[in-house]
């Protein structure tokens, strides 16, 4: 294949012939376009690939930063039951190796309200003490401290946005309603009781820092004794590895135990993200489709133009397969160049992102992520080389099926023909 591989380096533009004629220039310009809009195809979607990854991850961590990796719940048991016991259930867990630290936890729905502003709630009681080792609440704060919540006392931390909303800071009172309640002569009355705001925390996620609230584990179980879950969260060393870890300490610990991990408790979204990404990598797909599309149009004008030199090398012997060859050639060279440059230049900017976003916004005097709306004010960016990986093949893909039209005409050209007429 050594002569219709430079024939088809010569037709791709990557070789010239020795007179160079203009009309080598045009077949080249041809060709350099085809490579140029694979290349724009594939760096554009390794670069919004790699952007949607960052929102994830970053999304994912402050998530992360404030629910469990894993959560056990003792079915059965009351909060008071499961706080007497929850150190014996947090021992069985960190047996195995995977996991890092373990603290108590009662959970519950609840209303808060604070002058005439009433808002729905999601309460956590936690351990201070513990609740270092599982979460990353106490670097969250924005004003007074974990250390605050105490048994009896009686004290809340609420996010930020919640705190806004109600217009309380520190010292504050507000007062908290459980969904269950006494009954009495005088009908249904709702159990209630008055917290002091002792903290305000951030997390980054509008969705917790407008709806949680935080309270000593003691305190949460007297309030919510008879409406609420109770356990033990978990953090393990390696969050990617919640499902495997989680099978593990469903068949270690008691039938009674609940194992639920982030990735349960928050389905939902990460499946939207996954369909999102996947609809988003097979809409800018079509960008690679229509520069192959070009690549083929390019090839049967190459083939046309060619057709005396098609005609030429039949008469001097070559075979229909190796006249096919020769353009075969001519696409997948024009494929893997602009492949490999558009490898190159998305991978350059992907990770490169935090350079290249602020000097388009320099340069064009915009904000993309205006921290008035935003809560990330930053372009993040995790480029996966097995997303690079998947792009770089079916362009790859898209380029060789481009090439087998135009060659398969090519090799059908009769010399007689061809050579009567010019």
């Amino acid at each position: 294949m050594v002569y219709e591989l430079w024939i088809g380096m010569r037709y791709a533009g990557l070789a010239r012939s020795r007179r160079g004629r203009g009309h080598d220039r045009f077949v080249s310009f041809i060709a350099a376009s085809s490579m140029t809009g694979i290349a724009l195809g594939v760096a554009a979607l390794i670069v919004v690939l790699s952007v949607m990854n960052g929102f994830q991850r970053d999304v994912r961590d402050r998530m992360l930063s404030v629910i469990p990796h894993i959560e056990l719940y003792a079915v059965g048991q009351t909060p008071d039951q499961t706080l007497d016991t929850w150190q014996d259930m947090a021992n069985s867990a960190l047996n195995n190796s995977s996991v890092e630290a373990a603290a108590p936890f009662v959970s519950a729905q609840a209303m808060v309200a604070r002058g005439q502003e009433l808002a729905g709630i999601e309460v956590r009681g936690i351990d201070p003490a513990n609740e270092t080792g599982v979460s990353d609440l106490a670097e969250q704060m924005l004003e007074g401290s974990l250390d605050e919540l105490q048994p009896g006392k009686y004290k809340i931390v609420l996010g930020g946005a919640l705190a806004s909303r109600l217009q309380v800071g520190l010292g504050d009172t507000l007062l908290v309603l459980a969904p269950q309640g006494n009954i009495t002569p005088a009908g249904f009355t709702p159990r209630m009781r008055q917290f002091t705001v002792s903290g305000v925390f951030s997390s980054g996620h509008y969705e917790y820092d407008s709806s949680l609230a935080f309270m000593d584990v003691t305190d949460a179980a007297r309030v919510f004794r008879d409406g609420s879950t109770s356990g033990v969260r978990l953090r393990i060393h390696d969050m990617h590895k919640a499902i495997q870890v989680s099978g593990q300490l469903r068949r270690d610990l008691p039938g009674n135990v609940h194992v639920r991990d982030w990735s349960q408790n928050n389905r939902t979204w990460f499946a939207a993200v996954q369909t999102e990404k996947r609809m988003m990598f097979l809409i800018l797909t079509l960008i690679i489709a229509v520069a192959a599309f070009n690549l083929l149009s390019s090839l049967v004008t190459a083939v046309k133009d060619r057709r005396a030199d098609i005609a030429i090398l039949r008469t001097l012997g070559a075979t229909p397969a190796e006249v096919a060859r020769v353009f075969l050639v001519q696409g997948a060279l024009i494929g893997v160049v602009g492949t490999a440059a558009g490898v190159g230049l998305g991978a350059l900017v992907a990770w490169n992102i935090d350079v290249v976003v602020p000097f388009i916004e320099n340069l064009l005097d915009m904000e993309f992520l205006p921290a008035q709306i935003y809560f990330i004010t930053e372009m993040p960016s995790d480029p996966h080389w097995s997303d690079i990986t998947i792009i770089g093949v079916t362009s790859l893909i898209l380029s060789l099926l481009a090439t087998l039209y135009p060659s398969w005409r090519a090799s059908r050209l009769q010399p007689a023909k061809v050579l009567r007429y010019d």
